[in-house]
């Protein structure tokens, strides 16, 4: 299975502090935003990454990601020159898909919680697509899941004006190999972008579509904006001075897959001379 980390945008509702900097390269606490939603999908076994960013940008992420190689996986890189909405990413990665199935994440979305690894891998259906929820005060803000008595999907609306359910869809999906063709067949909406909605809502037509309502031990963090950057931040910084283990710390997960070993990350470790580098240090 194939990974597409979205990480472009403008990053507007950050301005003025990504004026000059990609939104994801943002720091939340002690790693890159970015290290997070990789994160994610290196849990859910992910070795194969795409990450679709901006020209301007490019040089930065290749700079703090590289090949990947040093985490045992595969990091390739695409440009979206103008935001065209989160289904364009399957329209610039058909060649890196190649027909297979993928898991896509924003990579402005952080996802931490018990068996989240379990909750992500065991749900996933061989065939279709398949979103994960999340129960919300206000659905108003996000894309909505509407469902049916018998919980079955119904439609994705985006930011409803009326309720119809408070399920909302956050930015982890999984689709499978005719997610290209979908893609394709999408006309823009009337903002002139590809809509994600439009895509779920063909899979909801064709009877294809599952999810998963996250648990309450969950926690979602979209960090689009400096109130929830300051609060993503503070989640990550209390979490892991309770419990001492790091969050999105992708070196640790990559030895915990075995994709690297332990002389690997002892040299990874070398490179740090603060905390996370004792961190990386401590791990047997």
């Amino acid at each position: 299975m194939k990974g597409i980390v979205l990480a472009g945008g403008t990053g507007s509702r950050l301005w003025p502090i990504t004026l000059s900097i990609s939104k994801q390269l943002l720091p939340v606490y002690d790693k890159p935003m970015i290290y997070y939603p990789i994160s994610t999908l290196m849990l859910a076994g992910v070795r194969d990454f795409l990450i679709i960013t901006t020209p301007i940008d490019l040089h930065l992420f290749r700079n703090l990601l590289g090949d990947g190689s040093q985490l045992g996986v595969k990091f390739s890189y695409q440009i979206q020159d103008h935001p065209r909405g989160l289904a364009d990413a399957f329209i610039i990665g058909e060649e890196f898909l190649q027909g297979q199935a993928c898991l896509m994440i924003l990579g402005d979305n952080i996802f931490h919680g018990y068996d989240l690894e379990k909750n992500i891998m065991s749900e996933l259906p061989t065939n279709g697509a398949h979103i994960f929820t999340y129960e919300v005060q206000n659905p108003n803000s996000y894309g909505v899941l509407e469902v049916d008595e018998n919980q079955r999907p119904l439609s994705v609306h985006e930011k409803p004006k009326h309720f119809i359910s408070n399920l909302a869809v956050t930015g982890l999906y999984y689709f499978d190999g005719k997610v290209t063709s979908f893609a394709n067949a999408t006309t823009p909406s009337a903002r002139g972008e590809l809509e994600i909605t439009s895509i779920i809502n063909s899979y909801i037509a064709k009877g294809q579509l599952t999810f998963t309502k996250l648990s309450r031990g969950s926690a979602w963090l979209d960090t689009g904006n400096p109130d929830s950057l300051s609060d993503a931040s503070e989640y990550i910084r209390i979490m892991e001075k309770r419990t001492g283990v790091k969050i999105g710390c992708l070196e640790e997960i990559a030895f915990s897959k075995c994709w690297i070993d332990l002389d690997q990350l002892r040299d990874s470790a070398k490179l740090y001379n603060n905390d996370y580098g004792e961190y990386l240090g401590r791990i047997q």
